[in-house]
């Protein structure tokens, strides 16, 4: 297995009431197989996953896999904060039928380096499914360094790492451990281009759930050496960016996919854009529309 391209985390989306709606879920999905996306991530933090029962989880990954029908490849959140626990979700995402897991670092606990080495080498050899490493330290409060990365990255079902951190100096160790089997993925929107240039082989997006075909394009572009083009339609996409950041994810791009028909609503703690950016969330769900548009 071999991950690239555009790879959406996808937000999950819910009814008024709070429930899975189930539609608007087949909707996004859809959304993303004609925008072009190479992979889906299903039950990710932007996916709330830590407010999915057990049963929701499968049935939204059930779900995604049958639409899905091959035709992109489908990962599931899979990390928590226990690695015993970890394994049994990772076991739960293959009978499920995802093609790897998302395993983020252990969140709250803050293991050692060598914790994590101990974490995802477990997890590898016992969960059944190939692995892609998640770093988002803002999160987890714990960094995965690059010199762990580099002890855990030969192993057979362990296939790529989401480095959600954008500075160039944790790139530049990152890139020497990159293969034809190991996948290096952006997990930083705003930066991801930039990261793809020195080597990086796509981006899981926050954005892309209402920006698929842009997405798409922006990694085309670069895979065809047109770094520049790329570079221009980018720097049209930094305010969406912004807005994207303004309230802690998903809440900004559920804002967005409810004015898309995409399904709206969230679950406690988490609460609805604040009012003061709903006159935002219109202007950019209409430029949404537009950049679509144009790059279909």
């Amino acid at each position: 297995m071999h991950l690239s391209g555009s790879i959406t985390a996808l937000a999950t989306p819910f009814t008024a009431a709070g429930d899975i709606d189930f539609p608007a879920w087949q909707r996004l999905i859809d959304l993303q197989l004609e925008g072009g996306s190479a992979g889906v991530v299903v039950a990710g933090s932007t996916g709330e996953a830590a407010a999915l029962s057990d049963e929701e989880y499968s049935r939204l990954l059930a779900t995604a896999v049958q639409q899905v029908g091959g035709r992109l490849r489908v990962l599931a959140g899979t990390g928590l904060s226990n690695t015993a626990k970890t394994i049994a979700q990772t076991r739960l995402a293959r009978d499920g039928g995802a093609d790897a897991a998302l395993v983020v670092t252990p969140p709250y606990v803050r293991p050692t380096q060598a914790g994590l080495v101990a974490h995802y080498l477990a997890v590898a050899e016992q969960g059944g499914l190939p692995i892609v490493l998640y770093n988002v330290p803002g999160r987890t409060g714990c960094d995965l360094q690059p010199d762990t990365v580099a002890q855990l990255c030969t192993h057979e079902n362990i296939v790529g790492l989401k480095e959600a951190r954008g500075d160039e100096e944790r790139w530049s160790a990152l890139y020497p451990l990159r293969s034809a089997r190991f996948s290096l993925l952006s997990g930083d929107d705003p930066t991801f281009v930039r990261a793809m240039r020195g080597g990086a082989d796509g981006v899981i997006s926050v954005a892309s759930n209402v920006l698929p075909r842009t997405f798409n394009r922006l990694c085309a572009l670069m895979r065809e050496g047109r770094a520049d083009e790329a570079r221009a339609l980018d720097a049209q996409l930094g305010q969406i960016y912004d807005f994207l950041g303004v309230e802690p994810n998903p809440i900004p791009v559920k804002a967005l996919l409810g004015r898309l028909g995409l399904g709206h609503g969230l679950r406690l703690p988490l609460l609805p854009l604040s009012p003061p950016h709903a006159a935002s969330a219109d202007a950019f769900a209409a430029r949404c529309r537009t950049l679509e548009a144009a790059n279909s």
